[in-house]
């Protein structure tokens, strides 16, 4: 399905700016703090753009919004290895997240729509190709990180992504859902439950964020890694959360929702904090994989059950708190880092991740007493 490919090419471009954050820093002379301010703009643009871009959506179409935000974001990409200083990156990442939060919104109203149209569950699924693209654009980064510049990098990336943007957009706008078969259930009211899966995205999303946009720069500093090698870190990550997403269906069918978020969470604790604690380059490589197979799925799951409880509306709340959280954990940890040091500093995601445990059980009790009502 054309949507599939675009999940993945999203992939690519988080991860083509993930693997360069180190020689953008470099470059800029810019202390943690002030890359953690950079990193706030792109959150505020993407806040920006999830105001805006659901209506867009609406009044245009999901498939439309799509294209034409991919688009703007693969452009929006060599931009931000032009600046010289730390506020004109603010100013390039601002608008680069403003598109990118108009893709995210777009794709997973779209994934909501052809979940209405089949009745069948493609979220955790369409997700895992987002991660499989954050490898290959990681894997990427990796082969050229030493043979070419960052603006080369990028703009090799947008070339790619405007290309398969070109030869997917009729696939994808033939494929679109009509409106009519993706507007059941788009006016249910929202409940607690529904607040409560966005708290719940938000909680897997922060983790996911920060250890996403400082996992290379820790084992780069911090475990004096190759700038390769840290950035194949990334890739490690990205094929642990791919793999456990592609299988997340199955790990739902056969042990229940409940026991793969508590379990996702405790996984998750224990490999961000040997990430953080430890000196050796491979026992961190293994802690950030272990975070990935932990919360590779609460992300989705807090999605779907959104959607089946507060239709696509309720999937828009809580994967724009969800995103949200991806994107503010990021500055967050930039900040602390400035006063703590970053292995300290991505410790506060072993707290957001245990915080899944009693969200889940609450998920469960709350879902329980809606349906014997």
């Amino acid at each position: 399905m054309p949507l599939s490919l675009f999940f993945f090419l999203d992939g690519v471009v988080f991860a083509t700016w993930v693997v360069r954050i180190p020689a953008v820093k470099d470059h800029l002379g810019a202390t943690t703090g002030g890359l953690g301010v950079a990193l706030m703009c792109m959150s505020i643009g993407t806040g920006l753009a999830m105001t805006v871009s659901g209506r867009l959506c609406a009044r245009y179409g999901t498939r439309p919004v799509i294209l034409a935000a991919i688009a703007l974001v693969s452009l929006a990409l060599p931009l931000v290895a032009l600046p010289g200083t730390v506020p004109a990156l603010c100013v390039a990442l601002a608008v680069t997240g403003l598109c990118y939060g108009t893709v995210n919104i777009g794709l997973n109203s779209a994934a909501v729509e052809v979940e209405q149209a089949t009745r069948r569950p493609v979220m955790s699924v369409l997700h895992g190709l987002w991660s499989a693209g954050g490898l290959a654009g990681a894997l990427l980064g990796g082969l050229v990180a030493t043979r070419l510049s960052t603006m080369q990098h990028f703009l090799l990336v947008c070339a790619l992504v405007l290309a398969c943007t070109a030869a997917l957009a009729r696939p994808l706008l033939r494929a679109g859902v009509p409106a009519a078969s993706a507007s059941p259930g788009a006016r249910r009211p929202f409940g607690l439950i529904v607040v409560l899966c966005g708290v719940l995205a938000v909680c897997a999303a922060f983790g996911e964020g920060a250890v996403a946009d400082w996992s290379v720069l820790h084992l780069r500093d911090d475990l004096h890694a190759e700038a390769s090698l840290a950035a194949y870190g990334f890739s490690a990550y990205s094929v642990a959360i791919a793999l456990a997403r592609l299988a997340g269906s199955r790990l739902v069918r056969r042990f229940g929702q409940t026991a793969v978020l508590v379990t996702g969470a405790l996984l998750a604790v224990c490999g961000i904090l040997a990430a953080s604690w430890t000196g050796s380059v491979a026992v961190a490589l293994g802690g950030f994989v272990a975070v990935g197979l932990g919360l590779a799925n609460v992300f989705p799951l807090a999605i779907a059950r959104a959607g089946a409880l507060g239709g696509p509306s309720g999937v828009g709340l809580a994967s724009s708190i969800g995103h949200a959280g991806m994107l503010g954990g990021p500055p967050l940890i930039g900040f602390l880092a400035e006063h703590i040091g970053l292995a300290d500093a991505l410790t506060v995601v072993a707290v957001s991740s245990g915080a899944i445990v009693p969200l889940a059980v609450c998920l469960r009790t709350g879902s329980s007493r809606k349906a014997l009502a």
